[in-house]
């Protein structure tokens, strides 16, 4: 069964049916929590609080894959690695550059996942409906991203199955408060060192 383990803030790790391993934006969390090793590595941008990837622990042949991998010509790329599906996606707002931020939408097991990164509303937003994304992982602190409000907007527009807020308050790991006042359509709270079944 797929998992999704929160690690707070912005940070989380994908298992898949095969005991693959991904991690998002590594940064939050003890060491315990790093200790399944990665096959794949995604950092959305190169801000200190979600590019730590040497916590990770890493098979031989780890994929890591960053913002410069995903803009590489000037263009959002997308990447196969033994039939997971990763599509960068736009992630931008007044503390983020589209130049050098992105986010991802994560397919295996026949389950989507938005790893929206750090950012606010984007146009491109509005093709996702059509993708019938099962997770929607959503930053919400109201000063670095996106307001609490918004992010709800957000989660209407491309309405996934479950809506996930995350890195919502700025030197927090979690802040049940917060995420109590998302008001966003099929709202999921993790706290951190929450395991999910996906």
């Amino acid at each position: 069964m797929a998992k999704l383990f929160y690690q707070g803030h912005g940070s989380y790790r994908i298992t898949a049916n095969d005991g693959r391993v991904i991690y998002v934006d590594p940064y939050a969390g003890d060491k315990e929590s790093y200790k399944l090793p990665a096959d794949i590595i995604l950092v959305t941008h190169q801000h200190h609080d979600h590019n730590q990837t040497d916590l990770c622990a890493k098979k031989d042949g780890c994929k890591i894959i960053t913002n410069a991998e995903a803009l590489a010509g000037k263009t959002h790329n997308s990447f196969d690695v033994g039939g997971i599906s990763i599509e960068s996606v736009e992630a931008k707002n007044l503390m983020h550059n589209p130049k050098d931020c992105v986010g991802y939408i994560v397919t295996m097991d026949g389950i989507k996942i938005y790893a929206a990164g750090d950012t606010s509303k984007t146009e491109q937003m509005k093709t996702f409906a059509e993708k019938n994304i099962d997770y929607a992982l959503f930053p919400c602190d109201g000063k670095f991203n996106m307001s609490l409000k918004e992010a709800a907007e957000c989660a209407k527009i491309i309405g996934a199955k479950h809506n996930i807020p995350i890195h919502m308050s700025p030197g927090k790991l979690f802040s049940r408060e917060r995420a109590e006042k998302f008001d966003a359509p099929n709202r999921l709270i993790l706290e951190p060192n929450q395991e999910i079944e996906l």
